[in-house]
């Protein structure tokens, strides 16, 4: 089994900064991309940002120049640093990971973390 645990989460003016992370852990496997999504209520979860294991990324275009996603590969963690944050970034935030685990591909998700942007 694995699991993913992140951290980061909090309340920040317009402007400001937080950094996510997101740790997977378990069973063994070998991490083929991890990303963050985010959802509000009454809206469909969305990709925020991706990071696959051959270092490629991809943004939604909301975020592009304001978030970065980056990884520790020795911690099996990702981050995700957002800077400029906007009101409209408010949400729950869920780290993905897309492992080989005993041969196949399987996704697994965190537990969400809440990003509340205001002033």
């Amino acid at each position: 089994q694995v699991q993913l645990v992140e951290s980061g989460g909090g309340l920040v003016q317009p402007g400001g900064s937080l950094r996510l992370s997101c740790a997977a852990s378990g069973s063994r496997f070998s991490i083929n991309a991890m990303g963050w999504y985010r959802q509000v209520p009454g809206k469909q979860r969305e990709l925020v940002a991706v990071l696959t294991s051959g270092g490629r990324t991809n943004y939604t275009d909301s975020v592009k120049g304001r978030f970065t996603i980056s990884r520790d590969n020795a911690k099996n963690t990702v981050y995700l640093q957002m800077n400029s944050l906007k009101p409209e970034d408010t949400a729950v935030y869920y780290c993905n990971a897309n492992l080989w685990v005993y041969g196949g591909l399987s996704d697994y998700w965190g537990q969400g973390t809440q990003v509340t942007v205001s002033s």
